[in-house]
């Protein structure tokens, strides 16, 4: 599937969106010179797919910071506001794609045993 291209006031708005704007989409539009006429769902509706990109590289640029930030609640547990750190640097790496990893050993037929519980009688 092909990207379809932006015009310069769609990569505008993105661009101030996720930059000046600081996420407020009217701010956002001001900046990338919509008229004060267009509504937000005109402005964000042609470009909703580039602006998920856009969040999801933030997120991802991001990541780095949220994991320096655990690193030095864990160098000094007592700081301030350690807690918020650790609660917002776990949604970011979350989101960034930065899981837990759980491995799962599953053997052939040559050696696996399954343990089941004992069946309850039924009365």
């Amino acid at each position: 599937m092909e990207k379809k291209k932006l015009t310069e006031r769609q990569q505008a708005f993105v661009d101030a969106l996720m930059g000046e704007a600081a996420g407020d989409p009217r701010t956002a539009m001001d900046i990338a010179g919509y008229s004060k006429n267009t509504t937000i769902k005109e402005a964000v509706e042609p470009v909703k797919e580039d602006i998920i990109a856009a969040a999801d590289l933030m997120i991802a640029m991001n990541a780095p910071r949220a994991a320096v930030g655990l690193t030095n609640v864990m160098l000094d547990p007592s700081a301030l506001g350690a807690k918020n750190v650790i609660s917002a640097a776990k949604e970011v790496l979350d989101r960034a794609g930065v899981v837990k990893r759980e491995t799962v050993e599953v053997k052939g037929p040559e050696g696996g045993i399954f343990i089941l519980p004992p069946k309850q009688a039924s009365e």
